[in-house]
């Protein structure tokens, strides 16, 4: 592949996350890292001699600037995102934005106007849309493999890492909101309800939990915790005929519970209540073709650049979750 056939790169951010998405995208012969800036020169030095080809620097101009650029990796805290994107795009560039996009659904409306006015890609972070055993279980829930979805619980939770930028929701509840959104086809919410609590700094929630309710009685639960004595990354799905636990933390990733109950439309003797009839058929544990997420959400992006393919996390649907962790309660 020519130098012309690549999508060249420059990354702003290399703290928590930055490392895992420039060593993914390096690793992608469709694509050429060029630069990455950083504003920490501690970040830099701990993995620049790793990656000789590449120019480090804490200069963002340098960036924005350089017209070979035409596509910016930006893995920074959440406060900033708005600013860098809209840069990024003012200067033609595709973006590429960690999770969550932006703060509001207003900056939202900003990214997604800017990139349609100017046909460049603006793709979120969610990478567990990207996880093969969420995308089984996707396919399991549309071939209604479990009956009628009736609900959906999610646990994000363990003893840190506690921040101070975005609470406990802002902070976990992305992961687990697009999941739900995906799983159910990026529908409306018909009602958000949150209810969080700060222990460790004034203001800053630890520890939040969100109901969702959709159409079709269906409704959604997030437990998201940084003060929790467990870490569970933990999704229960519940169906008229089968049930469904994705646990990441697990070595099997998605458990399938072949368990109901019915009413036994039989009227008991009394003629008061009905009598229940409960399936359990144990356990089946699906086969995975795994692949690491974060490579394959890495590669859809360069692949929706090089090729116009539809994207699966674009701005509009990083809009909708914002959207949802934005709601205020009535």
């Amino acid at each position: 592949m020519s130098k012309e056939d690549k999508i060249v790169i420059g990354q702003i951010g290399i703290g928590y996350w930055g490392p895992n998405l420039l060593r993914n995208f390096n690793s992608n012969k469709k694509c050429e890292i060029k630069k990455v800036v950083d504003l920490s020169s501690e970040s830099i030095s701990k993995i620049k001699d790793n990656y000789k080809s590449v120019h480090f620097s804490q200069d963002l101009d340098s960036i924005y600037d350089d017209d070979e650029i035409n596509a910016v990796v930006i893995a920074t805290p959440v406060h900033t995102h708005y600013e860098l994107s809209i840069r990024a795009l003012n200067s033609r560039k595709h973006i590429f934005v960690e999770k969550p996009m932006a703060q509001n659904e207003s900056e939202m409306r900003d990214i997604i106007r800017i990139s349609e006015e100017k046909n460049l890609l603006a793709m979120v972070g969610h990478t567990y849309l990207y996880n093969s055993a969420i995308r089984l279980i996707k396919k399991m829930i549309d071939n209604h493999e479990i009956g009628k979805l009736r609900y959906i619980y999610c646990e994000r939770t363990n003893l840190g890492k506690i921040r101070s930028d975005v609470d406990a929701l802002w902070n976990l509840a992305p992961h687990d909101i697009s999941i739900i959104q995906y799983l159910l086809d990026d529908q409306e919410p018909t009602l958000v309800i949150k209810n969080g609590m700060s222990f460790i700094q004034k203001g800053i929630d630890d520890v939040s939990f969100m109901q969702i309710k959709y159409k079709n009685n269906i409704e959604a639960f997030i437990h998201a915790s940084w003060l929790h004595p467990l870490k569970k990354r933990r999704i229960v799905i519940v169906g008229s005929e089968r049930m469904i636990i994705f646990d990441d933390m697990a070595e099997n990733k998605v458990s399938l519970y072949n368990k109901s109950v019915k009413i036994n439309n039989n009227i008991n003797p009394s003629g008061t209540s009905f009598d229940f009839d409960y399936l359990d058929n144990g356990i089946e544990y699906p086969t995975i073709n795994w692949q690491e997420p974060l490579k394959v959400e890495t590669n859809h992006f360069i692949d929706c650049i090089l090729k116009g393919n539809p994207c699966l996390t674009d701005a509009s649907h990083a809009m909708k979750v914002v959207k949802i962790l934005s709601t205020k309660n009535s």
